[in-house]
């Protein structure tokens, strides 16, 4: 019942910040957004007590792939809570409440997983940076897909009122970028902190994870040297983000599918 309820606060507050920025209730503008931040200020904090009791028992550390997303969802609705402080940025905002409003739904699947297995500090304080990267180049995932959504739409002269659901396409690049960037330092952190503790990849597993995480952290680095370098910007930014959050999604969720699922392993 609580993942329902938090899904719905999350959706009514994705509704008003929609609301908020359509031209015909402008008059509802300033009410709509303080109506959408106390639904998303109350979700965030069921969300946060809910899944936090769920995947921190004890000494332990339990993440399922529903526990996963649905702490990356809690990240994305609390960064929209505050992101829609900003009038252009609420359109964007209530995308991001979506998203967590099906992944607070994915709680549910972690209800009948094993108890957490008991681990040092420093090896949960690492899992817990990489879920915090993982969940800030989310936000980026959905800011290049807003990005390519409305280049297509002004390439295309397609003027109209759900434009005003978008941030100006030279904001939301450059929002792009400073979450890429933000993003590449956490996953650069997340990485040099697993090698300080991780002595044999084959022999625990996580060969696939270290693989598929270097890769993405090579594609991150490769955009934002080609931006601040070389300018780049657009279509090419955009899509060679999106390469790497891909790249990033199996270094996870992928790695995790295949050994759980295929071979039987486990993998924290």
């Amino acid at each position: 019942m609580s993942q329902i309820t938090i899904s719905s606060l999350y959706l009514l507050a994705a509704v008003a910040l929609t609301i908020s920025r359509l031209p015909r209730f402008e008059h509802l503008s300033r009410p709509g957004f303080l109506v959408a931040f106390v639904f998303a200020l109350v979700g965030v904090v069921l969300h946060g007590q809910h899944l936090f009791e769920l995947i921190l028992p004890g000494d332990g550390l339990n993440l399922s792939i529903g526990s996963a997303a649905s702490m990356i969802g809690l990240e994305l609705a609390l960064l929209a809570m505050f992101a829609s402080i900003e009038p252009t940025l609420r359109g964007m905002s209530a995308g991001m409440l979506l998203l967590s409003a099906v992944t607070a739904i994915l709680m549910s699947a972690s209800a009948d997983s094993h108890v957490g297995i008991a681990m040092a500090w420093q090896v949960r304080a690492h899992i817990l940076i990489a879920m915090l990267s993982y969940g800030l180049l989310t936000v980026g995932a959905i800011v290049a897909v807003f990005a390519l959504v409305q280049e297509r739409r002004l390439h295309s002269a397609r003027i109209t009122p759900v434009n005003q659901l978008f941030a100006p396409l030279e904001t939301t690049e450059r929002l792009l970028i400073a979450v890429a960037a933000t993003g590449f330092a956490g996953l650069t952190l997340a990485i040099a902190s697993g090698l300080s503790f991780v002595n044999d990849l084959l022999e625990q597993n996580l060969a696939h994870k270290f693989a598929f995480s270097l890769l993405a952290w090579v594609i991150f680095g490769i955009l934002l040297a080609g931006r601040f370098f070389a300018g780049w910007r657009g279509k090419r930014a955009i899509k060679l983000y999106l390469w790497g959050f891909a790249t990033l999604c199996l270094a996870y969720f992928g790695s995790r599918v295949i050994l759980q699922e295929i071979f039987g392993k486990s993998w924290a």
